[in-house]
């Protein structure tokens, strides 16, 4: 069986970073713990790939990259470096898609906290492996019209977006809220979600959806619509009808707002790149 685990850190140039980024604040605290940490989160996915015998792949800020930008800088001026980044990296799982039978994507901020061995633990033929956050949409059950103070990329926005998608092109509304920081796959299904086959007719329906009033969704809601490569996977798994199967919160423990890593935790995804408390549980468990 011909495995792969890769990642992507993409360190964009300070000239572009803060031009086309639309959270300075917050994405000048993620860029600059990156950078902190980018030997010991390398280290540790390197290790892991060893510790299990499989391949590892590292791709960051290059000529195949800068390529792939200026297609979107070119042809849509509109979506940000930040959402190119996330549409690379799925990019890139239908690329090793093409050279591998089973991978395994890690964002570059989770931190493999075991030894075992992903793909003997998840029976890949079963469906892609992935995590989602429906219980996070729509948290406080509001009326529609009064939900208010999302970004485009939080789990609500990612939510009404895909249901509009599906609705749009005669699709059931029902999806579910993809996060695409650990995916794992067989080289079949990741083909079966085919997620650039129709890329740009999705783009410009994003576009038209967003910018068009046709009355059936609040303006509240309508400006939450964006160019998500997350919108876009829960889209894509619904109109193929690619199996998948949900992850637990061990294999992909959200380190969000709980400040806690808990001892079981194998694969931890450092959602607030609080790093040190990380580490201290990765230490903890002699990896």
């Amino acid at each position: 069986m011909n495995r792969v685990i890769y990642s992507l850190y993409i360190d964009i140039p300070e000239n572009q970073f803060y031009l086309r980024n639309p959270d300075t604040e917050k994405s000048t605290k993620t860029k600059t713990a990156f950078k902190n940490n980018y030997q010991k989160l390398k280290d540790s996915h390197i290790r892991y790939a060893n510790k299990i015998g499989v391949e590892y792949k590292l791709f960051e800020y290059d000529e195949k990259y800068k390529e792939y930008s200026n297609f979107f800088k070119e042809n849509y001026p509109e979506i940000n470096e930040y959402s190119i980044v996330n549409f690379y990296k799925i990019h890139l799982l239908d690329e090793m898609a093409n050279d591998y039978d089973e991978v395994l994507y890690l964002d570059f901020d989770v931190i493999p906290m075991t030894n075992e061995n992903f793909f003997e633990v998840w029976d890949l033929s079963k469906g892609l492996t992935l995590y989602n956050n429906n219980d996070s949409v729509n948290s406080r059950n509001k009326p529609i019209h009064k939900i208010l103070g999302h970004s485009d990329r939080s789990p609500t926005a990612k939510y009404y977006n895909c249901q509009a998608m599906l609705i749009d092109t005669g699709y059931s509304p029902e999806n579910d809220v993809i996060n695409t920081g650990i995916i794992g796959g067989t080289k079949e299904h990741i083909k079966q979600l085919g997620y650039f086959e129709n890329f740009k007719n999705d783009l410009d329906l994003m576009t038209r959806l967003r910018l068009e009033d046709d009355g059936f969704y609040p303006e509240n809601i309508r400006m939450m619509f964006a160019y998500d490569n997350e919108t876009l996977f829960s889209y894509n798994l619904k109109v193929t009808n690619t199996p998948h199967q949900w992850f637990d919160k061990q294999w992909h423990y959200f380190f969000d707002r709980t400040y806690f890593v808990p001892k079981i935790t194998k694969f931890c995804h450092c959602i607030n790149k609080e790093f040190d408390m990380a580490w201290d549980r990765y230490e903890k468990n002699n990896l």
